[in-house]
């Protein structure tokens, strides 16, 4: 069945379809696995400001699918993973004040959204 997306002009370097699954499962793994390290370490400087920064994120990231699945609003999608990516790139700094591991295993994530950013961006060029 083809899907709006798959209608859709893609970049170069799109991946297929079936590759984003495995990949975020791994992330989720590396996240939760980056949380708990947080967590559990001894001093955590500024858990204030990462709490909101952690919220911030993760509510930027829950809705990125509905605004570009869903609502099929491409570039509201672009300006939603560049707060997700800038929220990340901050929680790395706070995380490395912690556990320089629990940062580490953020960079990963970093580096899909970085990604993702690109094809979304490419998608957003590609399909005015």
């Amino acid at each position: 069945m083809t899907t709006w997306y798959d209608e859709l002009k893609k970049p170069p370097l799109t991946p297929p379809k079936k590759i984003f699954g495995t990949v975020w499962a791994v992330l989720y793994l590396f996240v939760t696995a980056s949380l708990i390290l947080y967590f559990l370490a001894p001093a955590k400087p500024r858990v204030a400001v990462t709490l909101v920064l952690l919220a911030i994120h993760f509510t930027a990231g829950f809705t990125w699918t509905t605004i570009f699945f869903k609502k099929k609003k491409i570039f509201p999608a672009l300006l939603d993973i560049i707060l997700i990516d800038s929220t990340l790139i901050a929680l790395i700094v706070l995380f490395y004040g912690a556990s320089p591991a629990a940062a580490l295993l953020l960079v990963p994530y970093l580096c899909w959204g970085l990604f993702a950013g690109y094809l979304n961006w490419g998608i957003w060029r590609l399909n005015p």
